[in-house]
Formats: C-alpha cells, structure tokens, sequence
C-alpha cells in the first residue's frame, strides 16, 4: 500500500431541510388549519482515528466530502428526515488543519476518538408552528440553515515512543529490522527508506514499544536537499529520539560535523524537536573501521556529556544495551520493567 501523509479536502456538512407551507383539507373538519412539518438537520462531518488504517491513499482520491443534506418537510405535520452524518475514518496521529490559515481544528491521537468538524444545518420550521391566535393560518415557514463549508489539510504524524533519526545509510533500517518484525528496504545506497515505516519493538515482562523509522535527513534538508524536511513531523510525537552516527566512513568523512549539521536540521525545522531527548548511537561496530575509529570518538561525546551507545545491528552486539536504556527512559530502570 502506498504511504500517503497529506491530503487537502473541501468538506462540507448537509443543508438542513426546508420547512413546508400546508393546510389540512380533509372531508367532515371543517377548520383544518396549518399542517406543514418541519425539515430535517443536515448531516455532520465527523472524523474518527482508527488503529486499522495506517496511510491517507483512500482520501487522496475522494478529495471531495459530502454529508447528506436534511429532508424537506411535508403536509399533515410530516417531518423531514434528517441527513446522514458523513463519517471519516482516519489515521490515529492525523492532525486536521484549516488549510487557509494553518489552525489546528483537531488532533486525533487515540483509537476511537471522534470530532465533529462540521455540523449540519438545523431543518427550517413548517408553518404549523407559526400558529397563533391572532394568526390562525399562517403562509411562511423557515428554510433550512446553510451548510458549513471548509478546505482542511489532513497531516498524519506517526505515533511511536522512539524515533530514529541519521544521515541516509546509517543503519537505521538495519536496527529496526533487526528488532521488530518491520522489514524495511536495505541497501547499500543513500535513500533506501523513501517513507517513515513502524515497528513494534518486544521487551521484558510482555512489554513493548513502537520505533519509528524515517528516511534519512541530510545538510540543506531545509532548503530542499534529499528528501528534505518532509518526513520529520513523525518524530514530533516520539518521546526519544536515536541518534545513528556511521563512522565507518571516517577519514572520507567527518561524523562529528555529520551529528552536528543534522541537529542543526532539527532546529530549523522545529524547536521543539530539536530539545528532545536523544540517545547517540555508533552503529557498523562489526566493521574494523569502525572498530579502530570508535575509541576517539565515543571520547568526544562523553567529553560533552552524552552518553554513547556502540551496536551492530549485523551480529546484535550492543542493542540488548540499547533496549534496557530505551526501557530506562521510558518505564524506569531495567529491574523495575521486569
């Protein structure tokens, strides 16, 4: 299935049902009186996150949504039906924006969860209910209310407790394969993850936790390079953010600068993002480069504070480490998770 994250679509709620002008006439009543029923409400526009959905390609093709409008109303105090409510079910993390300014209308983050974006028309009064006892038959009745009308944008941010953030081909794909049963394109060549993918990561006590993958961001993904900032808003719901950093490279290239120019990446794109919690990890620590070249630099990062974490994603050396540190964050210490 493809991934789809953003679409734009013109909603628009029912017309309420127009009230209707009637009088009875009927053999043997001889002041029959006024008799017209009320219309019907228009249909609401609702949203609905569901855990079964997991892209927005099914809307991307029906850009246009339409809840039913109310039913006129008839003679002998008949009233009109109300529209059905047009219900769409959506993604959980779809965020829902006015797509003219930019305001948030709703974020639905749980399975479920419901919103009325746009509500119906009220069926307009028949002429029954106009009767008084000065005006015994009177001739109007109400239309129904106007619609409501909006152009949205709906925006999925993946929900996962961890994100996975690096340079393309730092081995993010590899660790998440290797602990969840997510099975990502791996290659030997930048961009081989094109769009953010999910898995379900088992740890001690029956517990687990959702990482998120996401293709990989490079200096200038603000103005465009790569694939640029598109893919980052599924790590503004991760509680953690883990860092990849391949040295393997190295003397051809400088990680160091690499760890710094991505940092710079997050900030630019968010604040927010950028202050979140991050967990360094050297992956590639099979290869001998990476073996002679590790030592200096898990030097520098904890002569800056931050502590770093050596895996291979290949042989599993390390990520039983790195999961008991996730746990830590997320639940407290490894002994209190079991």
């Amino acid at each position: 299935m493809k991934f789809i994250d953003e679409v734009t679509l013109f909603a628009t709620s029912g017309h309420g049902g127009a009230g209707c002008v009637a009088f009875r006439h009927e053999k043997f009543i001889e002041f029959g009186g006024p008799s017209g029923g009320d219309g019907g409400k228009g249909g609401d526009v609702v949203f609905e996150a569901a855990t079964g959905i997991s892209t927005l390609l099914e809307l991307r093709h029906r850009p246009h949504q339409k809840a039913e409008n109310g039913h006129n109303g008839m003679g002998k105090n008949r009233h009109g039906a109300g529209g059905k409510d047009l219900l769409i079910k959506v993604p959980v993390g779809t965020v829902i924006k006015d797509a003219e300014t930019g305001d948030v209308l709703a974020d639905l983050t749980e399975n479920g969860q419901k919103v009325i974006l746009l509500k119906g028309g009220r069926g307009g009064q028949g002429n029954a209910r106009f009767a008084t006892a000065t005006n015994k038959a009177p001739k109007f009745a109400q239309p129904g209310e106007e619609h409501e009308e909006c152009k949205i944008r709906l925006e999925l941010k993946l929900m996962a407790d961890v994100g996975l953030l690096g340079l393309p081909n730092a081995g993010k794909s590899s660790l998440i394969s290797k602990v969840s049963a997510a099975r990502p394109k791996i290659a030997d060549y930048p961009f081989t993850t094109m769009v953010p993918s999910l898995g379900v990561v088992p740890y001690k006590d029956y517990r687990s936790f959702v990482m998120a993958d996401i293709p990989g961001i490079i200096e200038g993904a603000h103005d465009g390079a790569g694939l640029g900032h598109r893919f980052l808003k599924h790590l503004e719901r991760s509680g953690i953010l883990l860092h990849l950093v391949d040295i393997s490279w190295m003397p051809e290239r400088d990680p160091l600068a690499e760890y710094e120019s991505i940092n710079k990446e997050l900030a630019l794109f968010s604040p927010e993002l950028a202050a979140k919690k991050q967990i360094v990890v050297i992956t590639k620590i099979d290869l001998s480069q990476t073996k002679a070249e590790l030592p200096a630099i898990k030097a520098w990062f904890e002569g800056n504070g931050i502590s770093v974490f050596p895996i291979s994603s290949a042989t599993g050396e390390g990520v039983d480490s790195l999961l008991d540190e996730i746990a830590r964050r997320l639940w407290g210490s490894p002994d209190e998770v079991w």
